[in-house]
């Protein structure tokens, strides 16, 4: 019999000359469990949404069950008999546990929803996944995080599909949790359904994947047996054969990149070991994502901090930026004394020197109908008003001096944001931090979606501003990036610094293997945790 899933030669670009899966091949056999493995960008998500009919392929062969295999959209993967669950969470949170097991096919008579038959159905649903005690008319939204994957989870079980993909199905789930759904894949297996496990978790791959498949630049590494492979193999495979010690920056900030101005000026400015940190934190704690994290920045130095996606990295910064409730922990800025222990609101952490420049500056950073000055100026509207009137031409000149000094290609201040490069909108949200004279600015992806040209730009931004003696937290997903740019690396795990490293001992698969260690054994202490001190169902 030919095998579940045979892809031969997919070749997948968003961007023209840069792709994102090439000549990638892969196959799925009958009633296996495939785990897929790979360090950020590496491909994994994107080979997952073209199986699940969100994206098109640019060239490649796919064969289901012998046949070719050409879905154009996730209706129609659906009823070929393949299911995505993804790891962010697709419930309707107004709607009902049930409702949303059965959204694409509710029972109906004559129009109406026939809810007994509903309820039912629903049950015997959320029984497959241990949700056997939850009231199917439960809205969505009142249930945690956890026991949203496992209705996700089960929605993909109703659906009697021949293939599931999981994409990091255990991230918001308990020890007990995990064991139920590892329980069910091997019944599943057993009945002769296959699936495609997508996670960074070694511990839980060896326990319920066949084989697994390693992915690197949008290419297949090697395929093994799971049981045949360690860690150590596996990180290699991940980073490239030639792992080469990067000791590009540190002490010398500006060897990579042509960058050298700011060099001597940054280590002229940085503080000294043992004067007080521009930024201290001590044990912050914010939901399950970040799970008592402490390190300091000191003036004029560059923190990096690497992991996978999911280690709580951009929880971090909006934590102890206030953007998020923090449940514990101290944030301390040099100078700022008789602050509350943490910051509870962004304008509070504005108001002590911090500036964070979010992932997604779109959503989160930017007015984009507004006008270039009205964005560049936005955190310091009173230092441009007189007699609490805003005087537009103070807050033009202020826009033309900060937009020039960081190259903001314009056609003018009046244009809207929205209409800039992406680079130039990066530019935007920081002209706004330094008018606002902000001291520690928290960067988020900052070169996500920017070109070469911009990158470059932005990196000399960073020496500049770690040369006026700014202190600087950059959280990157690209790991070449940060070891060119940072002067220490932080590696989180699971919510905590799983490593530190400094250019004298940093190398690629070192701070990877930190990025990993801390999902290595974590089934068995969540397992452990939730025997101690189960948490009521409604927050788990």
């Amino acid at each position: 019999m030919p095998p579940a899933l045979q892809v031969t030669g997919l070749d997948k670009a968003y961007t023209p000359g840069v792709p994102v899966l090439e000549d990638f091949s892969f196959e799925l056999a009958r009633g296996e469990v495939h785990a897929l493995m790979g360090s950020n960008g590496a491909g994994k998500s994107t080979f997952a949404k073209i199986l699940a009919g969100l994206l098109p392929r640019d060239a490649g062969r796919i064969e289901l069950h012998g046949s070719a295999y050409a879905p154009r959209s996730k209706a129609e993967a659906s009823r070929l008999g393949i299911a995505l669950v993804l790891q962010e969470l697709n419930l309707v949170p107004t709607l009902s546990v049930a409702e949303n097991l059965f959204l694409a096919g509710l029972p109906q008579r004559w129009g109406l929803v026939r809810r007994r038959e509903l309820a039912e159905a629903a049950r015997a649903a959320l029984e497959t996944v241990g949700l056997g005690d939850l009231d199917p008319a439960t809205p969505a939204g009142r249930l945690g995080i956890g026991r949203q994957q496992l209705v996700e989870i089960a929605a993909a079980l109703v659906e009697h599909s021949t293939i599931l993909i999981l994409d990091e199905p255990t991230a918001a789930l308990t020890g007990p949790e995990i064991e139920l759904l590892f329980a069910r894949l091997d019944q599943l297996k057993a009945e002769g359904v296959s699936a495609i496990y997508i996670s960074h978790r070694m511990d839980e791959i060896a326990r319920v994947a066949d084989r697994v498949t390693v992915m690197r630049d949008g290419r297949r590494v090697a395929t093994h047996a799971s049981g045949e492979v360690g860690p150590p193999q596996l990180v290699r495979e991940m980073c490239g054969a030639e792992i080469a010690e990067r000791t590009q920056r540190g002490h010398g900030r500006g060897r990579s990149h042509g960058r050298s101005t700011a060099a001597s000026d940054a280590e002229a400015t940085a503080g000294a070991p043992d004067e007080e940190p521009a930024l201290a934190v001590r044990d912050l704690r914010a939901d399950s994502a970040v799970r008592g994290v402490s390190f300091e920045v000191r003036r004029g130095e560059i923190l990096g901090i690497a992991g996978l996606i999911g280690s709580g990295r951009t929880e971090t910064l909006r934590a102890l930026f206030g953007a998020d409730p923090a449940e514990g922990g101290e944030v301390r800025i040099a100078g700022r004394a008789g602050l509350p222990p943490r910051f509870r609101s962004p304008a509070a952490a504005v108001a002590a020197g911090l500036a964070l420049i979010p992932e997604d500056r779109k959503h989160d950073g930017l007015l984009l109908e507004q006008s270039i000055a009205v964005n560049a100026t936005l955190a310091a509207i009173p230092r441009h008003a007189r007699g609490g009137v805003l005087r537009p031409a103070l807050e033009t000149e202020a826009a033309r001096r900060v937009c020039d000094r960081l190259g903001v290609a314009r056609r003018s201040l009046d244009q809207p944001v929205a209409e800039l490069s992406g680079g130039n909108q990066q530019k935007v949200v920081v002209a706004r931090w330094l008018l606002r004279g902000a001291e520690v600015f928290l960067f988020d992806e900052p070169t996500r979606g920017i070109d070469v040209a911009a990158k470059e730009t932005l990196y000399e931004l960073l020496d500049e501003l770690a040369a006026q003696g700014r202190a600087i937290l950059m959280v990157s997903s690209d790991l070449s990036e940060l070891l060119s740019v940072a002067d220490r690396i932080l590696a989180m795990s699971a919510g905590r610094i799983a490593g530190e490293f400094t250019p004298e001992s940093w190398s690629e698969e070192a701070i990877t293997a930190a990025a990993f260690s801390g999902y290595r054994s974590r089934a068995a202490n969540a397992s452990h945790s939730e025997t101690a001190t189960p948490p009521p169902p409604e927050t788990r």
